[in-house]
């Protein structure tokens, strides 16, 4: 006679928790496998059922049950396995941390590993891994620039509104012009891609004048409007705002989103609006080009068509802008915007408050 199988009965926070552990992506195989044992053992099967659907041994599964019977949710999980004792203290960790956080080395703006082991007396290695473990990257620093326009949260509201919410019977246009985009040509031939090495190119350059692009972004739709000119004055974008009127259909308003630069606020585009009332015009705050989606198209055509371009004139240049506007066209793909108004500033607060508090810091 074999032993009796450890009944299982789950409550039901313990099911709902199996359950998501068979359904979340993160979840380690091993742990999932162990709780879909658990709740093929739940339903009153015996062990040699449960192996037999599940595709593993007895064995495993009478292990297991008998684990979970003890330490329920806890046993599905492996336990600490005995190694070497550590050779650095939670001490010495601590001050690694400590003083990558709050010191710099003598005449440096911040710390190597190299420099950081000698000043602690651990191994460059050491300290790369308590670095990693804690994500600290000394070498590393962002930028940000904190809005002082007095509009910024019904602004932000605003946009964002148009990009999650947008109005009905009216399209959402991201409007901008990429000024002073330099025709560059190496002074010496490209060497081109080869197996096992990049393309190369000469570190200097001619310079063989500029252009301007002025750019509409659908958001729903991710098509783009674009006109070169050779300069970004108010008559041109006046000209432009023509082509939008006459590419958008008459019976949709057109909402847009732009930034403060003057030439949109000129004279001579606020009487072409008073002739255009189905027109809306939108500004971002200020130093927040990052809510105006053309930016990021404009980051896509420098990173695939201009950078790595060679162009002996203004008009290849303009070739290869119109080449990438005609591909984007082709196979339009929108930008997906996720973060609603509240998160936004929520964020912009907390920046806020870290950089008062460094402020005063300093003080």
């Amino acid at each position: 006679m074999g032993r009796t199988a450890v009944e299982i009965e789950l409550t039901t926070d313990e099911r709902n928790e199996l359950v998501g552990l068979t359904r979340r992506k993160k979840t380690a195989q091993q742990v999932a496998m162990r709780a879909r044992i658990m709740l093929a053992c739940a339903e009153g099967l015996e062990n040699k059922v449960v192996a037999e659907r599940l595709g593993v041994s007895k064995q495993m599964v009478c292990r297991w049950r008998v684990r979970f019977a003890r330490d329920r949710l806890d046993g599905l999980y492996d336990e600490p396995r005995p190694g070497a004792p550590k050779k650095i203290s939670d001490a010495m960790v601590e001050k690694v941390v400590v003083d990558t956080l709050e010191k710099t080395p003598r005449g440096e703006t911040h710390w190597s590993t190299r420099s950081m082991a000698k000043h602690i007396g651990l191994s460059q290695s050491t300290i790369s891994r308590i670095w990693r473990a804690f994500c600290l990257q000394p070498h590393r620093s962002d930028t940000f620039k904190l809005s002082k326009d007095p509009l910024l949260v019904p602004k932000i509201r605003d946009i964002v509104g148009l990009y999650m919410n947008p109005p009905d019977h009216a399209v959402v246009l991201c409007v901008d012009e990429k000024s002073q985009i330099q025709a560059l040509n190496r002074t010496q031939p490209l060497l081109p891609l080869r197996p096992g090495k990049p393309e190369r190119r000469s570190h200097d350059y001619e310079r063989n004048g500029t252009t301007t692009l002025f750019a509409a972004l659908n958001v729903k739709t991710g098509e783009v409007i674009g006109e070169l000119h050779r300069q970004h004055r108010a008559v041109e974008l006046r000209k432009f705002l023509n082509r939008v009127d006459a590419e958008v259909p008459q019976q949709l308003d057109v909402h847009i989103v732009l930034d403060n630069y003057g030439t949109h606020k000129a004279p001579t585009i606020k009487r072409w609006l008073k002739k255009h009332p189905r027109f809306h015009l939108h500004f971002t705050p200020t130093y927040s080009s990052w809510l105006n989606q053309v930016e990021r198209w404009f980051a896509k055509l420098t990173d695939k068509a201009i950078r790595c371009g060679s162009h002996r004139n203004v008009r290849e240049l303009n070739t290869a802008i119109r080449a990438y506007l005609d591909a984007n066209n082709d196979d339009p793909k929108p930008f997906v915007w996720v973060k609603s108004a509240d998160q936004i500033l929520a964020s912009i607060a907390r920046f806020a408050q870290a950089t008062l508090e460094a402020h005063d810091a300093d003080c």
